[in-house]
C-alpha cells in the first residue's frame, strides 16, 4: 500500500492543479445559474414560432375553404348542394319541384320549396343570381304587345322578323329578354353563322324555355344558315361525329343499332341507343335526314 501515496514532485503538482480544477468547476455549477436565461429566450422563440405556424395554419385553412360564386339556385347539382350544406332530402324536393317545370325566383321561395334552415338560408340566398327578367321584369304591356300583332291574334310566318338579321334593341322588347341575353343570342348567331331553325335558341345560355317561347312569338328563322345534312341510315362513323353532340362512342353504338333494326324508320328511334343525348335530339335532328 505504499507504493500508492509515494509521489514525485510533478506527480503532486498535477494532483494539486485537477483538484483547483475540480473545485473551480463544482463552484461554478453551484453559484452561477444559466437555466433561467436559457429558458427565457428558449420559450420566447418557441412561443413566436408557435403563433407563426397558427397564422400559417389559418390561412392555409382559409385558402382551402370552398369559395362560392353568384349561381342560380334552379340548377343546383346534388355535389353543388352538397357543399353548400344541404341534406338530400332538401336537394331532392328541388329537383321534385324543377321535374315538374317549375321555377325557383326568390330566396324565400327557394326555402319553401327546399325547406332548408334560416341559418343556411342567410349564408347561401347572397349568392343566389336569378335571371336579369325575373330581377327587372319589364311592364305587363310590352310583354302583350310583344305576343300579339295589333289584331289580337298570334302574328303570321310574314309577320314576324327574321331571327337572322334582328337587333339587340329588337330582341329586348320580348319581355324577359334583357340587355344581356339578346348579346348572347347575337353573338351565338355570329359565332355560329346564323341560327338553322328556332329550335337553336334553347343553346343560348340563360334563355328559359318561357322566354323562347315568347320571342318564337315574334322572331322566327327566315333566311336558316346552309349546313351538310347526313343520312341517317347511310352515314359512316366519320361523318356522323361532325354533328354535334356525337362523338366516337356514340357514332358506333346509331351504327351498331341502325344494322340491328335494318335500317331507322323514326328521328324517335335514335332515343332508344345507349347513351344518346336525348334532350339534345331536336338540335342533332336539324343535321339528319331519314
Amino acid at each position: 500500500m505504499k507504493s500508492h501515496f509515494q509521489f514525485s514532485n510533478k506527480q503532486r503538482n498535477g494532483i494539486f492543479l485537477l483538484s483547483i480544477v475540480i473545485i473551480a468547476i463544482q463552484c461554478i455549477y453551484a453559484f452561477v445559474d444559466f437555466s433561467d436565461d436559457f429558458s427565457n429566450v428558449s420559450n420566447d422563440k418557441i412561443e413566436d414560432f408557435r403563433n407563426e405556424l397558427d397564422s400559417l395554419r389559418l390561412i392555409e385553412l382559409e385558402n382551402n375553404e370552398p369559395k362560392i360564386y353568384p349561381f342560380n339556385p334552379n340548377y343546383i347539382t346534388d355535389y353543388k348542394g352538397y357543399t353548400l350544406g344541404m341534406t338530400n332530402e332538401e336537394i331532392d324536393r328541388l329537383h321534385q319541384f324543377r321535374e315538374s317545370n317549375q321555377w325557383v325566383n326568390s330566396a324565400k321561395q327557394f326555402q319553401q320549396v327546399t325547406k332548408v334552415s334560416d341559418s343556411l338560408l342567410d349564408v347561401i340566398s347572397p349568392y343566389f343570381k336569378f335571371p336579369e327578367w325575373v330581377t327587372n321584369p319589364k311592364p305587363q304591356s310590352n310583354n302583350y304587345n310583344s305576343f300579339f300583332s295589333n289584331s289580337g291574334k298570334p302574328k303570321t310566318f310574314d309577320q314576324k322578323i327574321d331571327l337572322n338579321k334582328a337587333t339587340a334593341s329588337q330582341l329586348q322588347k320580348v319581355y324577359g329578354v334583357g340587355e344581356k341575353l339578346s348579346e348572347r343570342i347575337i353573338k351565338y348567331r355570329t359565332k355560329y353563322g346564323g341560327f338553322i331553325a328556332d329550335v337553336e335558341l334553347t343553346e343560348v345560355y340563360g334563355l328559359m324555355p318561357e322566354v323562347v317561347e315568347r320571342i318564337k312569338e315574334d322572331f322566327t328563322v327566315k333566311t336558316p344558315r346552309v349546313i351538310q345534312t347526313f343520312n341517317i341510315n347511310t352515314a359512316t362513323r366519320d361523318e356522323l361525329v361532325l354533328i354535334k353532340y356525337i362523338d366516337y362512342e356514340i357514332a358506333n353504338n346509331i351504327i351498331e343499332e341502325r344494322i340491328l333494326r335494318e335500317g331507322f324508320n323514326s328521328f324517335e328511334e335514335l332515343t332508344k341507343i345507349e347513351d344518346f343525348p336525348v334532350k339534345k335530339l331536336e338540335i342533332i335532328k336539324l343535321y339528319l335526314r331519314l
